[in-house]
């Protein structure tokens, strides 16, 4: 048997493979796989992830090429790209989630290798095994390793031969209703009910009792169905107040494998993680040894190419027991690239062109801290309800050697309902965790988003609780400490209601002057806002709105150009004016003496104010006659909280329900919602059926109340 290397280009005379060759009785027979130079890449994903990819393939002078959907024709990352194709429309299934349309894309771009980022088509054995078959490369790891690390009944069985760590459970082929719950009664109460082609949460419930066993059953299998089109279930223990620790592994073809240390990803909702540090916190150098070793170790045990993630579950003392391996790149990865001073996406690269990894294991140091705070779309006081819509202002801090902005959008852009609400990652360096987390504070108050509901204040109040701070954290963590990080709303004290009014006054001012510069009479008195009145003081009302309720405030204009301004008993002394700053706008005023510069931006009736100290909102009223109506209180039932699918309809009209019961169950966002009746009562209609799609603040049911229900009755 001989072997030779041939060197071939593709129809375009662009990408030169490698390969080794031997000979059979009837020619020519492939026995390795494809390597070679890539000089262009197809990101085979959208936002944030697409983005950061393209950065470093720019760096390395790769030519990048993006894929879209309608819904993303005019995103960021098509914007940064060489080259852009459409795949389809909006919804992920017919666009993101088409591997023809994306390998179509790849070949009529002359692609020579494709990224898949995270989520979509990254941990797709027939996506890899497709790139292969079309001669492309596939940066990410072997099909097969992607195949037993999918698959969780699989990898435990590798990782326990392999002598990995491992957590009791059922991993059968069973999937009898009554087989997993006689499994989940053995095992011991509460279990962790998991898909075994899972991942991100999805698929993903708690049982804690008998009970409640088949329900959550019912919903981890219709979500990984949706999600993975697969709802084959494992059982495993529930380990109480696990912490989340995971390692950063990278393979080359040569055999070598090496950890780039661990990551910390303990505080999570809805068991998706939101805020990330690396490295771990009071984990001895001992403890973090071992996990690495072990993580190379299952790394090993698969052949694994490229990057990885070993996640494991870790209890008070320090065991650690194998979960699972995500194979690919993931979203937190740049915590581990700030405290090793590497670009993994340019390993990737490389190692997908065959090379050897750049750095070997004692090569690797591990300094300082860092931190990511994912930044998301969503309303942490109605139980992470995620949004879509427009981000009418967007201003973050500003990015520097040891600060990373990761987005995917830019002001004026849409967080889009077809996909995931995450708007950006903030990571932040520091010499030790302390530095980096008082850095990470503040950049959070630096990152200003007007128009959706977000995260941000969650997380300041996160990263500042004593517990977060002494670094006691464990995936209870919100739970365990809801009280302190949903403290009741606290209406703005009456000098940010002074700072607002100051803010509209001056906004008026402005635009009166930009009209008085365009008028025919400059001097006209109808061009004038400055409140002059002869030999007399001129006093102005105004109401302004805290959530439902309205304060009337007082604004008197004196001689001097400053302002008396009058909330209720209290009386305060007002300066200020408008100060213009890199297009943004910032209030310079005193408020009865202390000086303050918060940024100042009105959106429609809105007026928003960031400072250091925190965010407010106040409104001014709209008129009754243009104000819309509520859609609770059109139909008096249940609305749907954001524009999603109805996947199943838990009640018919004659049915009683009693408040909090499940009425639907909605997918949106790529989340599964049950929507629960808001009070007891009959349902007298059902507006949807299943499969329909349903407008956000749509009425999904008419509920009748019981109080009505009884006065109907004495009346017959």
């Amino acid at each position: 048997m001989t072997a030779v290397i041939l060197s071939f280009p593709t129809l375009q005379g662009l990408r030169i493979f490698t390969q080794k060759l031997s000979w059979s009785r009837r020619g020519v027979r492939l026995v390795s796989g494809e390597v070679g130079r890539i000089e262009k890449v197809l990101i085979a994903n959208r936002g944030e992830i697409a983005c950061r990819v393209m950065r470093t393939a720019k760096k390395m002078g790769v030519r990048s090429v993006a894929v879209y959907s309608d819904a993303d024709r005019r995103s960021m990352h098509v914007a940064m790209a060489d080259e852009a194709y459409r795949i389809g429309p909006a919804p992920s299934q017919q666009s993101y989630l088409s591997m023809e349309k994306v390998l179509e894309a790849a070949k009529n771009s002359g692609s020579h290798a494709v990224h898949p980022g995270y989520g979509f088509l990254s941990e797709n054995t027939e996506f890899a095994e497709a790139c292969k078959r079309d001669g492309i490369i596939f940066i990410g790891p072997p099909s097969s390793a992607i195949r037993d690390m999918g698959i969780k009944s699989t990898s435990k069985r590798i990782m326990a031969a392999a002598g990995v760590p491992i957590i009791g459970g059922y991993h059968g082929e069973d999937q009898s209703n009554e087989r997993l719950q006689a499994e989940a009664a053995r095992i011991g109460y509460p279990v962790m009910i998991k898909a075994v082609r899972g991942g991100g949460g999805k698929g993903m419930r708690m049982a804690r009792s008998d009970s409640d066993f088949l329900e959550q059953l019912e919903s981890a299998r219709r979500e990984a169905k949706k999600s993975f089109n697969d709802d084959v279930m494992l059982i495993e223990k529930f380990v109480e107040d696990p912490r989340h620790v995971e390692v950063q592994v990278f393979g080359d073809v040569h055999g070598n494998a090496v950890y780039l240390f661990e990551r910390d990803c303990s505080v999570q909702r809805r068991h998706q993680k939101i805020i990330e540090e690396a490295p771990a916190p009071g984990i001895s150098p001992a403890v973090r040894r071992k996990l690495g070793e072990a993580a190379v170790k299952a790394a090993k045990a698969v052949n694994y190419v490229g990057a990885g993630t070993v996640e494991f579950i870790m209890d008070a003392q320090h065991n650690f027991y194998f979960m699972e391996m995500n194979t690919r790149l993931q979203v937190e990865h740049p915590v581990s690239e700030m405290i090793t001073g590497t670009d993994l996406v340019e390993w990737q690269l490389r190692v997908a062109a065959g090379e050897r990894l750049p750095l070997l294991q004692d090569d690797i140091v591990l300094r300082g801290h860092s931190f990511e705070a994912r930044i998301y779309a969503e309303d942490p006081n109605n139980d992470f309800l995620p949004g879509a819509g427009p981000l009418l202002h967007l201003s973050t801090p500003p990015a520097d050697r040891h600060t990373r902005i990761e987005t995917g959008v830019r002001e004026g852009d849409e967080v889009s309902a077809h996909y995931d609400p995450m708007i950006a990652k903030l990571v932040v360096w520091g010499k030790d965790r302390s530095a980096a987390l008082k850095k990470l504070r503040y950049c959070l108050r630096q990152y200003n988003i007007v128009g959706l509901n977000t995260n941000i204040d969650f997380l300041l109040s996160l990263s500042g609780h004593p517990a977060f701070e002494a670094g006691n954290v464990t995936t209870s963590f919100i739970p365990q400490h809801y009280a302190d990080l949903f403290p009741a709303p606290k209406a703005p004290c009456g000098a940010t209601l002074c700072q607002a009014a100051l803010g509209l006054v001056l906004q008026e001012r402005q635009h009166t002057r930009q009209f008085t510069h365009t008028s025919a009479d400059p001097f006209s008195p109808f061009g004038s806002s400055n409140g002059w009145r002869s030999n007399i003081q001129f006093n102005r009302n105004m109401t302004l709105q805290l959530g439902d309720k309205k304060v009337n405030l007082v604004v008197m204009y004196n001689k001097d150009g400053s302002y008396t301004m009058q909330v209720g008993e209290e009386v305060f002394h007002v300066t200020g004016e408008l100060e213009v700053e890199d297009g943004a706008s910032f209030l310079h005023c005193s408020v009865n003496g202390l000086k303050s510069r918060p940024k100042l931006v009105i959106v429609d009736n809105t007026v928003n104010l960031f400072s250091t100290e925190g965010s407010s909102q106040v409104s001014v009223p709209v008129p009754k006659y243009l104000a819309g109506v509520s859609g609770s209180a059109a139909q008096g039932g249940a609305v749907a909280p954001m524009t999603g699918t109805i996947e199943k309809v838990l009640v018919k009209a004659g049915d009683r329900v009693a408040a909090g019961d499940p009425l639907m169950v909605m997918i949106a966002m790529k989340m599964e919602h049950t929507i629960r009746a808001p009070k007891s009562g009959l349902i007298k209609k059902v507006f949807f059926t299943e499969g329909s799609q349903a407008n956000r603040h749509a009425a999904l049911v008419e509920l009748e109340e019981e109080a009505e229900e009884e006065e109907v009755a004495k009346e017959e």
